[in-house]
């Protein structure tokens, strides 16, 4: 209710000889019925500014959803939860196209393995909480039967130069270029560059790991000829800060459109000419840190290892980008999925016993140039954790001759889809230059 029109109106009703208790009491009656006293003498300003503002208020709150939403989807094994979440996502009004990759399993808003272009908007929570998460592998100048010979030492060094769960930080503070950045050119940025700092080279819970393995190349490939190579793979994001970036804005977005179904509210956007500006500058400084914290690990652990990367690849997923599809400048979300433009190199590993993929990407259009960025969850981590024990796993381990740092049994390899039926269902999305296969594991340890 506007207070000057409703000040006004309210004098104006006590000068006509009105108490005031009675005044209040027709003031109340106004703001439940409006209607009732468009034409009244004296509160009918009043009654006229309250329909307006309701009648405003209203239309701000239609959205033109769509009726018969359509993506592509790639793989078979993927519940009905996460075709939901997809097709509420191709709803939106601001929405343009999507595709479903093979790993895809439900998330919060956009599902997981789930690619969304959008028209000049970007929505907070189809990027993630874990803003930028990334993969990256360096191929190692060190022999392939040091692997073993030398395996406690690989150990050592993974456990000294590596910190993992919520939280996690270094006793000694390390550096990047990445923290000499403006950080300030957002209040939320700004406040986060301490704890940002904190955890330089750190890697989280859940999925995060580092661990070294052998990789084998069948083609040559850039700087690799056929052959097995000793390679790091490391898995993390954006830690603290990029989860607090992604809350901060997704609470500005579901403010802003509020009037969105309820479930559709974790996917409410920001317009690019508005606040998606500050979160699309917020996002990138995420990309960035996160990009920091494997190139702080990787340059730690080769320098203690006492060898140089001859070939390094990074990819990320949970981000945006600005792209140009079927002749038009779109924002794409890619929410657990990775780029597979033609050409692009990337890493899309497996599980802790299960191998990882170097790829290349083929461009297919349908997919927005994107495919999976793992094998993708088969059960939720609370079904995973009470299907399996501690020793159970450590045998899975044996099996396959993975030694194992630390990891949850949430992690259980039996958790994820099969890697290969992944893969062999995105052989239209990326091509298979090199497979990695684990051998020693570092995750955050158990929670139990």
């Amino acid at each position: 209710m506007s207070i000057d029109h409703a000040l006004a109106a309210y004098r104006k009703r006590l000068s006509s000889g009105c108490d005031k208790a009675s005044a209040r009491a027709e003031l109340k009656a106004i703001s439940e019925c409006p209607e009732e006293y468009r034409e009244d003498a004296v509160w009918g300003d009043l009654a006229r500014h309250l329909l307006e503002l309701r009648s405003s208020a209203s239309s701000e709150t239609k959205y033109d959803l769509k009726t018969s939403p359509e993506y592509r989807t790639w793989g078979e094994d993927i519940e009905e939860e996460a075709h939901t979440q997809m097709r509420n996502a191709c709803s939106l009004p601001i929405s343009v196209a999507g595709a479903l990759m093979p790993d895809a399993h439900t998330g919060y808003g956009l599902p997981i393995g789930g690619v969304l272009a959008t028209d000049n908007a970007v929505i907070p929570y189809a990027v993630g909480v874990d803003i930028a998460c990334r993969v990256m592998i360096s191929v190692c100048d060190f022999p392939v039967k040091k692997l073993v010979g030398e395996q406690q030492k690989l150990e050592r060094i993974l456990e000294d130069n590596t910190r993992f769960g919520m939280g996690a930080t270094f006793e000694q503070k390390r550096q990047h270029d990445v923290l000499d950045e403006d950080w300030t050119f957002s209040p939320v940025t700004g406040a986060l560059k301490d704890k940002a700092w904190s955890q330089l080279g750190t890697s989280g819970s859940g999925n995060h790991f580092a661990e070294f393995g052998i990789l084998s190349v069948e083609e040559s490939y850039a700087e690799l000829s056929p052959g097995s190579y000793v390679a790091l793979v490391t898995h993390s994001g954006s830690r603290g800060a990029g989860s607090q970036v992604a809350n901060h804005f997704s609470t500005l977005a579901r403010k802003k459109h509020s009037g969105l179904p309820k479930h559709l509210s974790h996917l409410a956007w920001l317009s690019m000419d508005e606040e998606g500006q500050e979160y699309w500058e917020a996002m990138q400084l995420m990309g960035r840190y996160a990009s920091a914290n494997h190139h702080v690990i990787h340059n730690s652990v080769l320098k203690a290892l006492g060898v140089k990367a001859r070939f390094q690849v990074e990819n990320h997923h949970n981000f945006a980008w600005r792209e140009t599809h079927f002749g038009r400048d779109l924002i794409v979300h890619r929410k657990g999925a990775t780029p597979a433009a033609k050409g692009v190199l990337g890493y899309i590993p497996g599980t802790m016993v299960d191998p990882g993929y170097l790829v290349e990407g083929l461009g297919n259009p349908d997919s927005l140039h994107s495919s999976s960025h793992g094998a993708g969850r088969l059960m939720s981590r609370r079904k995973a954790r009470e299907s399996s024990t501690q020793s159970e796993l450590r045998k899975v381990l044996s099996d396959h001759g993975v030694h194992l740092l630390s990891a949850g049994l949430d992690e259980a390899p039996h958790a994820y889809k099969d890697i290969d039926t992944v893969m062999h269902a995105q052989q239209s999305l990326v091509r298979a230059l090199a497979r990695f296969v684990p051998k020693i594991v570092k995750m955050a340890p158990d929670k139990r």
